[in-house]
């Protein structure tokens, strides 16, 4: 599992030139492993693993579906222009009341995260048939949201403010999603105006509804899959390599400086490997990240694994087409070839085409986080 998290950390340093594997010693081990999972938290984004949830839980499914649409089983994307930003954030109420008043506590947003979209998701429950004179003239009603300013004036103009409105069927049941974006970026500038949402229901012309007749799931008495959910698209400006190559721990091997004689041949397999591995053209090899393995799978969801890949082996003069050279490693190559300098050696094998990944996880506050990777899978290599 070391090697595996060297191998992830190196490879973004993209050798040309990587010395032979050496057996640390045990003290160092430790700590050289404490540093690369630091690391590895870095790339993505995390400052501390998050706490495994205290009890068995399940994530909101529509977290679940988006994460299926954004990406596949091992986690690389399908489409990098789906998601909106590249993170994707889902709280629940944590009123746990009948009433139609919610609080979503966002202590997890960082400030850095800019705030693309809010949604408010709310579970339409299936009533008994309308009946009665209104219900036979009137086939609808407005469902109105308002962000709370003052819970002790929700009766007057100046305790809320109307986020979204909308008409809905008297009859049906499902998710209805109501835009409340103002709200959230105003929540985020002051943590302190965070005073929840309010949900009215009226029939036209502003006629009361029976209560009875539209309900939505509550946070307190009906299953976790139809609680009510505050979904928050952000964009953390993440893009590209997350850490720049100079901030990468120096993990090769101390080795002494060479003796002036020669030494005795080496004729172990690690050496004839290494001597093979020359001759062998550059192309892409299996990388597997076993989250499961590094100690991950209490809160990551999914994927348990996936392929990073890592490219490997030799550039050697002439460069062809299927080593997909740029003009660059080809000049390079011909000068490399020509000994017309010993300062240039020959172009490295490396990756020419990056892709993202997605995870789904759990934060510290047991809420579902779907965050998207750039430059996270080595797609295909060249000779660079």
């Amino acid at each position: 599992m070391l090697r595996l998290l060297l191998l992830l950390l190196l490879a973004r340093m993209q050798s040309c030139n990587p010395r032979p594997p050496n057996v640390l010693p045990e003290e160092d081990s430790e700590d050289t492993r404490t540093e690369a999972l630091r690391r590895l938290l870095e790339v993505f984004g995390i400052e501390d693993p998050p706490r495994s949830p205290h009890h068995i839980k399940q994530p909101p499914q529509y977290m679940v579906d988006l994460y299926n649409t954004v990406a596949g089983a091992d986690g690389i994307t399908k489409d990098p222009d789906i998601l909106e930003g590249n993170t994707v954030r889902s709280f629940l109420d944590k009123t746990h009341s009948d009433e139609m008043h919610f609080l979503f506590i966002l202590s997890s947003v960082a400030k850095n995260e800019r705030i693309l979209t809010a949604e408010l998701h709310l579970f339409r429950l299936r009533t008994k048939a309308a009946e009665g004179p209104f219900y036979k003239r009137h086939h609808f009603c407005q469902v109105s949201v308002y962000q709370v300013l003052d819970k002790n004036k929700l009766d007057s103009f100046e305790g809320k403010k109307l986020l979204a409105a909308r008409l809905i069927a008297l009859q049906g049941s499902g998710w209805e999603v109501f835009g409340i974006t103002q709200a959230v970026r105003d929540w985020m500038e002051e943590d302190s105006s965070n005073h929840g949402l309010l949900v009215t229901v009226r029939g036209l012309g502003s006629a009361p509804v029976d209560p009875s007749m539209v309900r939505f799931a509550s946070g307190r008495d009906h299953h976790e899959s139809k609680k009510p959910m505050l979904v928050l698209f952000t964009d953390d400006g993440r893009r590209g390599a997350a850490l720049p190559i100079s901030s990468l721990p120096d993990l090769s091997p101390k080795t002494p400086d060479l003796p002036a004689e020669p030494l005795a041949p080496e004729v172990s397999g690690a050496r004839t490997a290494r001597s093979l591995d020359r001759f062998l053209p550059c192309q892409r090899q299996l990388l597997s990240v076993d989250f499961e393995e590094i100690g991950w799978s209490g809160w990551i969801i999914s994927p348990k694994s996936y392929n990073a890949y890592h490219c490997k082996g030799s550039c050697p003069f002439p460069l062809g087409e299927n080593m997909r050279p740029t003009n660059h490693a080809t000049v390079q190559s011909i000068i490399n070839a020509l000994k017309l300098s010993q300062d240039v050696s020959s172009p490295c094998c490396v990756p020419d085409k990056l892709f993202s990944i997605n995870l789904l996880y759990f934060d510290d506050d047991e809420n579902v986080v779907l965050k998207q990777y750039d430059d996270m899978v080595a797609g295909s290599c060249g000779c660079h």
